[in-house]
């Protein structure tokens, strides 16, 4: 609990096994039909670990990370990626900031750490994402770093 609200940490997953122990902190895990021992190292962690019967995408296990979470009572959800791109020591921060009531929503960004390609990003994702990125940008006037982060 932070400030009294209840905050549920989701890991959308798929072949995650061997990164997942070095993610921090728990809750829900929603396992897109890895073909690894993702979903076992989950409960051997202790986290709740949803599996879908068949590999669903990203986008759908991102829907089920955030019903899980909501299932749970969740008041704040922070998703992060058990490849460890993200750090998950800014939780506390994050859930501080959004507990407060003064942010809505809170965004990590590989870009602006430079830990995009460093963290295992292909070259070609970072591209697609920065032009995507850049398009968003000119779309909506806004000024965001990095649309499609996984934080």
């Amino acid at each position: 609990m932070i400030l009294g609200r209840k905050v549920v940490v989701v890991m959308p997953a798929y072949n995650a096994a061997q990164t997942l122990q070095q993610s921090v902190d728990e809750i829900v895990l929603v396992d897109d039909f890895s073909t690894d021992d993702t979903a076992q190292m989950g409960k051997r962690l202790g986290l709740h670990v949803f599996r879908h019967d068949k590999n669903m995408g990203y986008g759908a296990n991102q829907k089920t990370c955030y019903q899980q979470a909501l299932d749970l009572g969740a008041d704040i959800v922070i998703m992060v990626h058990p490849d460890y791109q993200y750090t998950p020591k800014l939780i506390p921060a994050i859930s501080h900031m959004l507990a407060s009531d003064l942010f809505d929503i809170c965004l990590g960004s590989r870009i602006l750490s430079g830990g995009a390609l460093r963290g295992g990003m292909p070259l070609y994702k970072y591209i697609a994402n920065r032009l995507l990125t850049l398009a968003e940008n000119l779309f909506t006037g806004m000024k965001l770093s990095e649309y499609h982060t996984g934080y």
